[in-house]
């Protein structure tokens, strides 16, 4: 199993009327954790999309528990439990207040697709290869 935790601080921008962290931004702290977690492997989007696989969204959801506030540090605690299927990848996703507050969670699953053509296709050997010394411990 792959953990990986990732900090973020709220930005002002990022909050709505009630000083609240908006509930949307949570889609693009996601990103920043998954793109960290693939780092974590050798890895990143960026070199993903070079030799020609692109990982879009194909399902989002998010639990929401409590409010992460403006200036905030959170913590976002990203982990792949499962093994990939051969089109598709789960992260999950915990988000923590710096008192250790769980504040949501949240799955995103992404599916292998084939720049050229955008058809699915198998998540690269090369990928999964560097993935696997996480699940053999």
């Amino acid at each position: 199993m792959l953990v990986n935790e990732t900090k973020i601080r709220v930005r002002y921008g990022e909050t709505d009327q009630m000083g609240f962290a908006y509930y949307g931004i949570y889609a693009q702290y996601f990103e920043v954790a998954r793109v960290e977690a693939l780092r974590k492997i050798g890895h990143s989007y960026k070199e993903m999309e070079e030799k020609g696989v692109m990982l879009p969204v194909l399902e989002f959801n998010v639990n929401y528990k409590a409010p992460a506030y403006y200036d905030d540090e959170i913590t976002i605690v990203t982990k792949i439990t499962e093994w990939p299927l051969s089109f598709k990848i789960s992260f999950y996703h915990e988000t923590y207040n710096a008192s250790g507050k769980l504040l949501n969670t949240g799955k995103v699953t992404l599916i292998s697709v084939d720049k050229q053509s955008s058809k699915p296709c198998r998540l690269p050997e090369w990928f999964t290869s560097a993935l696997a010394p996480f699940f053999n411990e």
